[in-house]
């Protein structure tokens, strides 16, 4: 449950600062009847997220099991693709983003109803289909049948809307820098397992080879129905019997993606760092709540 609690806190957490940042600076600046078409634009969002996770668990459930695996096995590495872009481009531009998304409501204002609709609806859309694809092929790569994922998913964006609620009163500091850092570790750890649970889906499906190259077996030590064999599975999506392809593909990823996320962080050229308070809503936040050489060091808070 931990794990997809993480992707539905984090995934969660970065769509409510973008719907806080929309929705504060309508406010400040005085333009409270542009609200409705960005509430309707983020609603719209929303429920095209929703039909897109039905689409994917119910349409599935019509394949035949090879099918099924091959279309989870491949929807289940696109979503880590999705969710590894996502990581990295927090880090490179949430600072930035706060601003980005000021101007495109500058234009969108000037437009009409319209072209805020579309903008609320690109700005959360992007986020939603994302959570939706990675929460599907998680939840059904440590699901086994029980709803303890799903719940963790819900806790997680719930979780999420109350911290951005927060956030936008003014009534909860934190150091998103360090927020966003350790959680896009964690999460990419997440990632690891829901790869190597992917490629074992393309393995069942004949798709890849060397499904009976196993690389160690622990079922009698870490059996998968004990509440430790459970708790790494939800977490980790750990198996107590990888293929040899599982460990490799999972230990590459790890050590690559890893790496490169916890690398040093060269500055933007040409950008002045920014040290003054930045807002979520209608009060200021102080700038020890930004600080931090990692993302949301200046913006989306």
């Amino acid at each position: 449950m931990f794990g997809n609690y993480l992707i539905g806190l984090r995934e969660g957490l970065e769509a409510s600062l973008v719907v806080c940042i929309l929705v504060a600076y309508l406010v400040k600046t005085e333009r409270r009847d542009a609200l409705k078409p960005v509430w309707a634009g983020i609603g719209v969002a929303c429920a095209i997220s929703l039909a897109f996770g039905a689409v994917l668990e119910f349409g599935s459930q019509e394949l035949t099991f090879e099918a099924q695996e091959l279309l989870g096995g491949s929807l289940s590495i696109i979503a880590v693709g999705l969710v590894t872009w996502m990581v990295f481009w927090m880090r490179r531009t949430a600072r930035h983003l706060k601003a980005d998304l000021h101007g495109k409501l500058d234009a969108a204002l000037q437009m009409g109803a319209g072209a805020l609709v579309a903008t609320a609806l690109l700005a959360v859309g992007r986020e939603g289909l994302e959570t939706a694809l990675f929460v599907w092929a998680s939840v059904r790569a440590s699901g086994e049948g029980t709803s303890a994922p799903l719940i963790g998913v819900l806790l997680g964006i719930a979780t999420a809307i109350v911290l951005g609620y927060l956030f936008y009163r003014g009534a909860l500091k934190i150091n998103l820098a360090k927020f966003f850092t350790w959680t896009g570790g964690m999460l990419v750890i997440v990632a690891a397992g829901v790869l190597a649970y992917g490629v074992h889906d393309l393995q069942e499906a004949r798709f890849l080879g060397g499904l009976a190259d196993k690389a160690f077996d622990v079922s009698a030590t870490i059996p998968p129905d004990s509440w430790y064999g459970t708790l790494l599975k939800g977490v980790f999506n750990f198996q107590p019997d990888p293929t040899v392809l599982q460990v490799v593909v999972w230990s590459l990823y790890l050590v690559v993606t890893m790496s490169f996320f916890l690398a040093p962080q060269r500055p933007s050229a040409g950008k002045a760092p920014s040290t003054g308070p930045t807002s979520v809503g209608e009060r200021s936040m102080p700038s020890r709540v930004t600080s931090g050489d990692g993302p949301m060091a200046d913006g989306k808070n």
